[in-house]
């Protein structure tokens, strides 16, 4: 009787001790597989049941429109926000950003050093000179204006130094 269903299967030499251990193996592969499955399906519904705790479906729903909502507002935000940053930093650029200051006796006769000249420059180096030289008779200002760290008027080595400190970032004179 073997062999005929063996026959009828197309298996007439092959052995059947053979042909269980095979299905033996193949039944305990499907096994771990099951159990493997089963283990994802177990930590997926621990996942699901944590996440639906406490919810109905139109909790559920509410909570996901207003998380889309929140979304939407934040990235209308962040647009303005860019939006933002750029002009700022436009206007920066013209904004003074520099500073160099010198403070000097203009006079022999004078001390304290109340004579000053202060250069304030924007990021491209464009700007002006104060020049304040303090006297016995008084107190004199003028301006120069500074283009790209240079001056179309004469500088006194003082507003030279003003300027050179400004560029450089080392603004003030502490003496």
């Amino acid at each position: 009787m073997n062999s005929n269903f063996f026959n009828f299967l197309g298996l007439r030499n092959v052995d059947a001790g053979i042909l269980f251990v095979g299905l033996f193996v193949f039944c305990i592969i499907l096994l771990i597989l099951n159990i493997t499955a089963f283990a994802q399906i177990t930590k997926f519904k621990r996942k699901y049941t944590k996440f639906m705790l406490g919810k109905d479906g139109a909790n559920l729903e509410n909570d996901i429109m207003t998380l889309y909502e929140d979304n939407k507002f934040m990235k209308l935000s962040i647009d303005r926000n860019r939006e933002s940053i750029k002009e700022l930093s436009k206007k920066q650029e013209t904004a003074f950003q520099k500073l160099g200051l010198v403070k000097y006796d203009a006079f022999t006769e004078m001390g304290g050093k109340l004579s000053f000249a202060l250069a304030l420059l924007d990021e491209k180096n464009n700007g002006f000179i104060i020049n304040s030289v303090h006297s016995s008779e008084g107190c004199y200002s003028y301006t120069k204006w500074v283009k790209e760290g240079d001056s179309q008027l004469a500088l006194s080595n003082e507003e030279k130094v003003a300027v050179e400190r400004a560029i450089n970032g080392s603004s003030l004179d502490l003496e």
